[in-house]
């Protein structure tokens, strides 16, 4: 493409040099620049693309979009906003790809993960061709690729578009995150349908305070468009327990629908049950009622269900379709997920790393549980702060014992996150919780300590292959540890 047929949508621009020159990609790394790259200067959290606009050249760049004039050999294109416009130029470079994708986006503290594979495995059980990007990993087709983040930067997500819609990909499902929203990682994208789960305790080292980070959710919501094309409806799918929900719902002019187990919604759980097998509900939505019976553990995915319900009944996805698809969900990577290797007691891995995620897990686990409850939990370092002695509280609330140990430590001293941890823990008796900075050793201490019936949480990390120390990522998968543990401990 040429440049300045790239350039076309773009108002307050200046440039330097030829305006005629063949684009052959987009760049936001210098080291990526191919020749014939036009690159773009971002002004990131750590570094500014400007300084190493001279490197993109040396590389053959034949082009520059930078905020402030540069000396630089070849063209260099000044807007106000680089990043605003790498929106607009990413997704005219390849060629608009959500016009042609139902794209559904789900954002929320936790859940998205769950509900995003929920709502892929019902699409693909009607013969609908989807890609999948999330916190685990992207699909295209049925190629899976690894991700840095739970929502890939602006370059990324819409060169993944294409590349879904070029194998036929007539859906896309993504998670949402508040920090791509907020950066506008997905401006350009049309959102055909956005899911909200919940709203709780997380990110405050970012957004500061919980308004902020409720205005950041709202944006996905307020971006769905204002125009009702009956051939392309857009959808809001809130959860009607969430007092967040009702921002959302003025915020938007798309269609609302409802979901939720307190309050009147448009698709509602009653009588649910939570055995350790799975959890069992009766549902009642605007196209009739059906029991379910979820070999997933837990209230919070029955939210998750619901929030799958009502974004693929309006897809015109019959009731006992979806039905027939969920019942047949055993689980996702990392939530919830059953460590078996035949020991006389459970072993559960979970991702829940918030307050809210944590006390669900521990809830759901005190339901079925008929011994003791072990919690091993840590929180990750470089982050808020303050939801630490938070989870502490909620751990000792719930479990009988519980191990606070390493997470993803980062930079900070593991030893002095533990102390945040348990600053709160006065009136706790000090016989209710371990302190174990080594996470391998943690996992070992509570396997080692377990009997028959005891339920062992493994919080946390979930997915996770990898802990975070001092900028390196080292090899560790809580499940292989647990598996490990349970070999040496109880063969």
């Amino acid at each position: 493409m040429l440049l300045k047929e790239l350039l076309a949508p773009l108002l307050t621009v200046r440039i330097r040099g030829r305006d005629d020159l063949v684009i052959g990609g987009l760049v936001t790394d210098s080291r990526q620049v191919q020749p014939g790259d036009l690159f773009v200067c971002l002004s990131g959290f750590t570094v500014d693309g400007h300084d190493f606009a001279a490197e993109a050249a040396a590389r053959g760049a034949v082009a520059v979009l930078a905020e402030r004039e540069l000396d630089v050999p070849g063209t260099v294109v000044i807007v106000p906003d680089t990043r605003r416009a790498l929106a607009i130029l990413a997704d005219r470079f390849y060629g608009s790809p959500t016009q042609q994708l139902k794209l559904i986006g789900v954002t929320g503290t936790n859940g998205k993960t769950t509900t995003t594979h929920l709502i892929d495995k019902i699409l693909r059980d009607q013969q609908q061709k989807t890609g999948l990007i999330g916190t685990i990993h992207m699909r295209i087709g049925e190629e899976c690729i690894e991700v840095k983040n739970t929502t890939p930067d602006i370059l990324d997500l819409q060169r993944s578009f294409r590349r879904m819609c070029d194998v036929g990909s007539q859906y896309a499902i993504i998670e949402v995150s508040s920090h791509a929203l907020d950066i506008g990682r997905v401006r350009g994208c049309n959102f055909h349908t956005a899911v909200f789960t919940n709203l709780t305790q997380d990110h405050l080292d970012y957004h500061q305070t919980m308004e902020n980070y409720r205005f950041s959710k709202s944006l996905l919501f307020a971006q769905l468009g204002n125009c009702y094309d009956p051939e392309r409806m857009k959808t809001a799918v809130l959860n009607a327990d969430d007092p967040s929900s009702a921002l959302f719902a003025r915020v938007t002019s798309a269609r609302v629908i409802t979901y939720g187990i307190e309050q009147p919604a448009d698709v509602r759980a009653e009588q649910i049950r939570v055995t350790s097998r799975g959890t069992s509900f009766t549902v009642h939505t605007y196209a009739g009622s059906v029991e379910m019976n979820l070999r997933l553990m837990g209230k919070f995915n029955v939210y998750n269900a619901l929030a799958a319900i009502a974004a693929t009944l309006p897809e015109g996805v019959p009731l006992d379709a979806i039905k027939e698809s969920l019942e047949q969900v055993t689980g996702v990577n990392g939530r919830f997920e059953p460590v078996d290797e035949g020991q006389p007691f459970t072993v559960i891995v979970d991702y829940s790393h918030t307050p809210d995620s944590l006390e669900n897990a521990l809830i759901t686990l005190r339901e079925f549980a008929q011994g003791r409850v072990f919690c091993i939990v840590g929180c990750g370092g470089d982050r808020d702060r303050s939801k630490r002695p938070i989870m502490a509280q909620i751990a000792t609330k719930y479990a009988d014992i519980s191990v606070f140990t390493s997470d993803n430590p980062r930079s900070e001293e593991p030893s002095a996150i533990l102390a945040d941890m348990v600053a709160g823990l006065t009136d706790v008796p000090k016989s209710r919780y371990l302190l174990e900075v080594d996470r391998r050793e943690a996992i070992h201490t509570a396997i080692r300590l377990a009997q028959s019936n005891d339920v062992i949480l493994i919080a946390g990390k979930g997915h996770e292959t990898y802990q975070t120390v001092n900028g390196v990522n080292y090899p560790f998968d809580d499940r292989e540890v647990a598996r490990e543990a349970i070999r040496q401990f109880c063969t």
